[in-house]
């Protein structure tokens, strides 16, 4: 069996499986501590940056705070929606990228010249513009491939946050919705996906969750797995009776950024 069958092998098996026992219960308990205050949605989610280090970035959102002040600040994904809900509406794809990259990055210190760089771009207003518009009338994977190697120093870590913030404004009607992937939720994924192949007697197919969960580089058709296997997840903590509320994939998105759960950990309880 070539690596490709042993990876389309191995999806197959992630989304039979879903979760196991011990990541619905490690999910139950963050839901009931850390998780607690997102019952009710994703929204409050903050992060901390200092605006003056932004200082250089243009365009700035006028809904952010002004850029001389030197203090930490946050800045919430409803924040972030309602930049990208402005930025739709006004066709500045720009705005919306801004807002979704310091969310992002926080208090990175990289943050700001890495944003600076991708913005200088030549390509980058029409590459936004196209995956922006192609999002709810094609669907996220169709806009990830639009952004895919597109824009230089614009990876999918960042990209799939600028798409997540769109879909949420646009409330773009197909499903998977798009969401965010990127390193921390990969290694997540992978460490599961490697147990997986284990479990399932794909010895072989380990190795290949290395290969197709990686740090970055992601496929479009690597997103749209993960965007199927996530929402089909979430669907089933919202029926396993943990509290779990449905029709929320972010809400499992957050919890596995934040290490609600530890496949390598459970795997030898």
């Amino acid at each position: 069996m070539g690596r490709q069958d042993l990876a389309d092998a191995l999806d197959a098996e992630l989304m039979e499986r879903l979760l196991p026992t011990g990541a619905v219960r490690a999910m139950g308990v963050w839901l009931a501590g850390r998780g607690a205050g997102y019952v009710t949605g994703v929204g409050t989610h903050a992060v901390t940056y200092v605006p003056a280090r932004w200082s250089e970035i243009e365009p700035w959102p006028g809904r952010l705070v002004d850029r001389s002040l030197t203090e930490a600040v946050t800045i919430s994904r409803d924040q972030v929606v309602a930049v990208a809900r402005e930025a739709v509406e006004g066709g500045q794809w720009s705005l919306a990228l801004t807002a979704s990259y310091v969310w992002g990055q926080g208090r990175t210190g990289y943050g700001p010249h890495r944003l600076k760089s991708v913005l200088a771009e030549p390509n980058v207003a029409d590459a936004l513009s196209r995956a922006g518009r192609a999002l709810p009338n094609e669907g996220a994977v169709a806009a990830y491939g639009m952004l895919c190697k597109a824009v230089r120093g614009l990876g999918p870590a960042f990209f799939t946050k600028l798409l997540y913030f769109l879909d949420l404004a646009m409330d773009a009607p197909r499903t998977p919705r798009a969401l965010v992937l990127d390193q921390r939720v990969a290694r997540v994924v992978r460490a599961h996906a490697a147990r997986t192949a284990r479990e399932s007697g794909l010895s072989s197919a380990a190795d290949v969750a290395g290969w197709t969960w990686s740090d970055s580089g992601w496929t479009p058709h690597r997103y749209g797995v993960y965007l199927h296997w996530i929402t089909a997840a979430s669907e089933q903590l919202a029926a396993s009776g943990i509290g779990w509320p449905a029709a929320n994939p972010d809400l499992l998105e957050l919890a596995l950024f934040d290490g609600a759960w530890d496949p390598a950990i459970d795997a030898r309880r």
